[in-house]
């Protein structure tokens, strides 16, 4: 187990080398077609590791519970390193990780003194490891059995998949919102706001980007996009497509990543297979105005950079007004219902995950 610790005075080309050649700020998307049919049905099947990046911020116990789950994970031959990214949590105990965990996982940690964001942090994360697949895991996740190889099977046995995700469920079983869903454009983002989606769900003009309460595949399907809380690349893929967007704070920034890598031609599957549980807002649950803000900031930022081109200014402007006016009216009782939590619940987080043996 290696200790990495990004202090004050220092950057991360300092400490990262390969950094200065990759930008947080992607390079250029590129397009590359197989040259032959048996290019594209080959099917590697040598030994890979992979690597899991976990990117933590407070998240107390619920890391532990996602270490533990790793730990369980059996993927034959292949082998496995975690990354730990700590974005300046207040109390991360990296030494007590370290001594608990060395014996049982090739650990790596990254202590930064202040938090990066989550996409550049998952692109340290990125730049850190040295996996053939790189899966970046949210530390309130926990990979029920079988699946990290039920991805590593299916972006493997589908030569051009650049990326695969799994299926995430609630505490309580049911399959959660975003794990698979389309691209929202600027107009499914006018619908989403006020609310026309629940008018007429079924409409194709009108439904939402969500697709949780579509019946679950028997087999491994390409979708749109995937959730980051889960989600495994192909590190040839990443070289080609280029990494995180480092001006997504947190959210948006993996649907950016699975829309450019779409652009270039690699396919983003839903593995139905892969199951695992992920407790939402652990990680924020101190900040609820910051991540309100950001996810709506990030919002913006990823209409204006993917679609200006194809819709009315006009229409753009209205669609940025709206957003925002949503985040001055939400603000409020997101404060208010994070005080209340706050009254009954002294500490972050909801509960203390249970290990998955």
């Amino acid at each position: 187990m290696v200790v990495y610790s990004i202090r004050s005075g220092g950057t991360l080309e300092t400490h990262f080398p390969a950094w200065r050649h990759v930008p947080h700020r992607y390079g250029p998307t590129l397009t590359r077609l197989p040259e032959s049919e048996a290019e594209l049905n080959e099917v590697p099947r040598d030994s890979v590791l992979v690597s899991i990046v976990i990117v933590n911020f407070n998240a107390g116990p619920f890391l532990r519970a996602a270490l533990d789950s790793v730990v369980t994970q059996d993927v034959g031959d292949d082998a496995i390193e975690v990354v730990v990214i700590d974005n300046d949590s207040t109390n991360p105990g990296l030494a007590e990780i370290e001594a608990d965990y060395s014996a049982c996982l090739d650990l790596k940690i990254v202590a930064l003194d202040r938090n990066v964001g989550f996409a550049q942090a998952c692109n340290i994360g990125l730049q850190t490891s040295g996996g053939d697949l790189v899966l970046l895991l949210n530390p309130d996740c926990r990979l029920l059995p079988g699946a990290l190889a039920a991805m590593r099977d299916a972006i493997l046995d589908e030569g051009r998949a650049g990326i695969a995700g799994a299926r995430l469920i609630n505490p309580n079983g049911g399959e959660q919102r975003g794990a698979r869903r389309d691209i929202p454009n600027p107009w499914l983002i006018f619908c989403e706001v006020l609310q026309l989606h629940r008018l007429m769900p079924n409409h194709p003009r009108f439904r939402g980007f969500n697709r949780h309460l579509e019946a679950l595949p028997k087999h491994p399907i390409t979708v749109q996009a995937v959730s980051g809380a889960c989600m495994m690349a192909k590190r040839e893929a990443v070289a080609e497509v280029g990494l995180l967007d480092g001006d997504y704070f947190m959210h948006f920034e993996d649907l950016d990543w699975c829309l450019r890598f779409d652009q270039a031609g690699w396919q983003v599957l839903f593995v139905p297979g892969a199951t695992v549980e992920h407790t939402k807002g652990v990680c924020t649950a101190l900040i609820p105005i910051r991540v309100a803000y950001e996810k709506h900031r990030s919002l913006i930022h990823f209409m204006r950079k993917h679609f200006t081109a194809y819709y009315p200014s006009s229409f753009m402007a209205l669609v940025s007004l709206l957003v925002s006016t949503r985040f001055v009216l939400l603000a409020p009782r997101v404060w208010l219902r994070a005080r209340l939590a706050r009254t009954r619940r002294p500490r972050a987080g909801v509960r203390v995950p249970a290990v998955r043996r």
